[in-house]
């Protein structure tokens, strides 16, 4: 979703409601290029935070910019008085992290050299070269910075919201409406786009002006309250820096199932297994996801697994999920304590002004901040 005072800009409102949007920060990838058709993977499905939100959303696909009604949420049965709602940061690209082992994995099939013709196995040796041969365009720059496609993202939800919650989101509100990110680019680029969604919902047609010359103003960032887990000293004592914390993900690695992946990758790719780890094998699998994002295209990279080893993939993803942000240890849960208590405050204090002023405000976060808080709120239990 990542990562100054404690307490938010609160500014006065109309009497009509609150608004308070806490956006999350996110997912990945973005677009050098637009596709005009979808492209799409039978390993969609598996790719956690690296899906399209319109993979885990197809509602998107016709209008991406109309909103979807609960049919139990029907207009004229409820008045809305504040809206909270932690909004992911849109589609990025990889991390420099994430660049540089795909490179080192590229660089193990280019070095195969004139060993192909003799070690390549009959069809599916064939896709050891094809991805060998696949341009690697991703650059070390680009570090997971939001690109055109999350600035999209973040635009057509601002529209979506703004339709659905016209009360909350009217044009008198805009000038009142405070956005508070962490210093992470892509939340603060999330943040900024979301504004010019706001400013296209009002002003159609209009180009809108740069973010600081907007009535309400640039998103401001507040570390301590938006990436929490840096700012509590047992969490980084007891997870963060503690060696023995992911025990359970490092030992998942060397397990027999991601072994049997590790063989597999390496008979199809005509590399030695032991050039391989479990970590370039999960680069290689979200590469497929990336480049869907991005460029829209399905690249070689997404015929290498099957459901079966994306299930797997899944599992060690979720699994580190578990014991660094999730119900694994309870400072975890207790480290997001003080995001948690100030929405709540924002949605007592709207509770108790009603029919009053209120306040309005949105956050900017990223998404290992809304798994703690899951936690506290017990929405991933299931």
């Amino acid at each position: 979703m990542p990562r100054g005072p404690c307490s938010l800009v609160r500014v006065s409102a109309t009497p009509v409601a609150v608004l308070a949007v806490a956006l999350v920060s996110s997912l990945s990838r973005c677009s050098l290029l637009e596709p005009e058709n979808s492209v799409v993977s039978a390993l969609s499905p598996y790719f956690g935070t690296k899906t399209r939100y319109e993979d885990a959303n197809p509602g998107l696909l016709p209008d991406p910019e109309v909103p979807r009604r609960d049919p139990e949420l029907l207009e004229e049965t409820c008045t809305p008085v504040q809206l909270v709602a932690l909004i992911r940061h849109g589609t990025r690209y990889p991390t420099t992290k994430q660049i540089r082992k795909l490179r080192q994995l590229h660089g193990l099939l280019q070095a195969r050299g004139a060993e192909d013709d003799r070690t390549r196995a009959a069809g599916r040796g064939d896709l050891g070269a094809a991805l060998a041969d696949w341009p690697l365009w991703y650059a070390d720059w680009m570090d997971g910075q939001l690109v055109e496609k999350g600035r999209q993202d973040m635009r057509q939800l601002a529209l979506r919201l703004a339709s659905l919650f016209p009360a909350l989101f009217s044009r008198e509100n805009y000038g009142r409406l405070q956005l508070v990110t962490s210093s992470k680019h892509r939340c603060v680029d999330s943040g900024a786009a979301f504004l010019q969604g706001l400013w296209q919902h009002y002003h159609p047609g209009l180009p809108p002006p740069d973010i600081a010359d907007m009535e309400c103003g640039p998103p401001r960032i507040n570390d301590k309250l938006m990436r929490f887990f840096d700012h509590c000293e047992k969490f980084l004592t007891q997870v963060e820096r503690n060696a023995t914390a992911l025990y359970h993900v490092e030992a998942f690695k060397t397990g027999p199932e991601m072994q049997n992946i590790l063989k597999k990758v390496a008979d199809i790719l005509q590399v030695p297994v032991n050039n391989l780890n479990a970590d370039l094998i999960q680069v290689a699998f979200f590469t497929c996801s990336f480049d869907l994002a991005i460029k829209g295209v399905k690249s070689p990279w997404c015929d290498v697994f099957d459901i079966d080893d994306a299930k797997v993939l899944e599992y060690l993803n979720d699994l580190k999920q578990y014991w660094k942000r999730g119900y694994g240890y309870s400072i975890n849960s207790r480290s997001s304590c003080t995001l948690f208590q100030d929405i709540f405050q924002h949605l007592d204090k709207a509770v108790k002004q009603k029919q009053r002023l209120a306040d309005m405000d949105n956050l900017e976060a990223w998404w290992t901040n809304t798994n703690p808080n899951h936690c506290n709120t017990g929405l991933t239990e299931k």
